[in-house]
């Protein structure tokens, strides 16, 4: 048991270095068409999605994959990295989707430093338009800064 809750903890750890990558070298890389109706509202069409909600399939694709083959015998502990794939995606929504970018309004008076910190380091990502420039690519965890500008402000 409690491999199965470290391998689904490590991968969820894990999966945020793995978005912070594809949010650099991919979203505002060579995949900038799927993600910049998500930066500039020239591009955004007046639908409830977004181009940018494809990436939901990019890693959706791998969590189904891993609970798959966590099904043949002898790979069972894949059903736990696709667990933590899958938990990761879901936090994921909840954050940027519900929490920064208010599609469902939950959430609006939350006074968390840690989402203070979070939705500041968001905001500053998503001052550049364009797919060059950017920073604070990570989604659960961004720089310290923004964290002690967080706690500064209460």
């Amino acid at each position: 048991m409690v491999y199965k809750l470290l391998v689904t903890l490590i991968t969820f750890l894990s999966m945020e270095g793995v978005a912070w990558c594809t949010h650099k070298y991919l979203m505002h890389g060579w995949l900038w068409s799927w993600h910049r109706d998500h930066h500039n509202p020239e591009y955004k069409s007046h639908d409830f999605l977004e181009k940018n909600d494809r990436f939901f399939l990019v890693f959706a694709i791998p969590s189904f994959i891993f609970f798959v083959l966590g099904l043949v015998p002898g790979f069972k502990m894949l059903t736990f990295v696709g667990l933590g794939i899958l938990v990761y995606g879901f936090c994921y929504f909840m954050v940027h989707e519900i929490f920064i970018h208010q599609r469902m309004k939950w959430w609006r008076n939350s006074d968390s430093f840690y989402l203070r910190a979070i939705r500041k380091a968001h905001k500053i990502h998503h001052k550049h338009l364009g797919k060059e420039d950017g920073e604070c690519f990570g989604m659960l965890w961004v720089p310290f800064k923004y964290f002690y500008e967080a706690r500064k402000s209460k």
